[in-house]
C-alpha cells in the first residue's frame, strides 16, 4: 500500500526537497503540499493523507495548531502527524505531542532517517528519536502545566498486564524490546498496546506516552523493574 504524504512547511525549498525525496520511493507519494498549518487541516481532509509532515513554526496558524484540529477532527482518526523542528529538545514538541502528534523529528536529519520515520508512523510501530523522546519527557511532560493532569481513574479499565506494558512503552522500548522483558512475541505485545489504546480512547502510541506521564503511572527518573 503506498502511503499518502502530505507536507506541511512555510519553506517552499525545503518541501520541495522533500517532495523529490519521497516521491522517489516505490511505496510511498506526496498528495498535496501546505505552507501553512490552516492549509494543512483544509488538505488533509481532501486529500486524505496518510501521514502529515508538519513543520512547528509556520504563519497564520502553526503546526502545534494544526496538529491539535487533525486530531479533534473524526473523520481525520487515521491520519498520522510527523512533527519536524529544528530544535528536538523543545517544549513546543511537547505540545505538539499532547496535541496528537504521533512523533517527532529534528530538522538535520539524513534523508534515510525521514524515510523511515514516515514508515514507522503510517504504521504506529514506535515512537521516533528515542532519546530525544526521553529527554522531553523528562523536562517537560513530567511536570505537566496546571490543568493537564489526567484522573489516574482513567487507567481503572486496564489489565495490569496492559498497564505494565504501558509503563514499557513510555520509557520508550520497542515492541520488540518489550516483548523480550516479558517473554512474550511481539505479536502479543502490539495487542496489547492496541487494546490500551482503544480503552483509553487514545489516537496512536504517542498519547500512550503523554496519558502514563499525566496519570501518575510512570515519573520521571524512575526505572520499569
Amino acid at each position: 500500500m503506498t502511503i499518502r504524504v502530505l507536507l506541511a512547511d512555510d519553506q517552499a525549498l525545503l518541501r520541495g526537497t522533500f517532495r523529490l525525496l519521497i516521491d522517489a520511493q516505490p511505496d510511498m507519494e506526496v498528495v498535496a503540499e501546505a505552507s501553512n498549518g490552516s492549509e494543512a487541516v483544509e488538505l488533509a481532509r481532501s486529500e486524505r493523507a496518510d501521514v502529515v509532515v508538519m513543520d512547528i513554526r509556520m504563519p497564520e496558524v502553526d503546526g502545534i495548531e494544526a496538529t491539535r484540529l487533525i486530531g479533534q477532527d473524526e473523520d481525520l482518526a487515521g491520519v498520522k502527524v510527523l512533527v519536524l523542528t529544528t530544535f528536538e529538545v523543545d517544549e513546543f514538541v511537547i505540545q505538539a505531542l499532547r496535541a496528537g502528534a504521533s512523533g517527532f523529528l529534528g530538522k538535520g536529519i539524513e534523508p534515510v532517517q525521514l524515510l523511515d520515520a514516515i514508515r514507522l508512523v503510517a504504521a504506529d510501530e514506535a515512537l521516533l528519536s528515542p532519546a530525544a523522546t526521553k529527554g522531553l519527557i523528562t523536562r517537560f511532560l513530567a511536570q505537566p502545566s496546571p490543568g493537564r493532569l489526567a484522573s489516574p481513574q482513567r487507567l481503572a479499565s486496564l489489565t495490569p498486564r496492559e498497564r505494565e506494558v504501558m509503563i514499557l512503552v513510555a520509557t520508550g522500548l520497542s515492541n520488540d524490546e518489550i516483548a523480550e522483558r516479558l517473554f512474550v512475541a511481539p505479536v502479543t505485545v502490539k495487542t496489547h498496546i492496541n487494546r490500551t489504546m482503544a480503552k483509553l480512547g487514545a489516537r496512536d502510541r504517542a498519547q500512550v506516552v503523554v496519558l502514563a506521564y499525566e496519570t501518575g503511572l510512570v515519573r520521571a527518573g524512575e526505572t520499569p523493574p
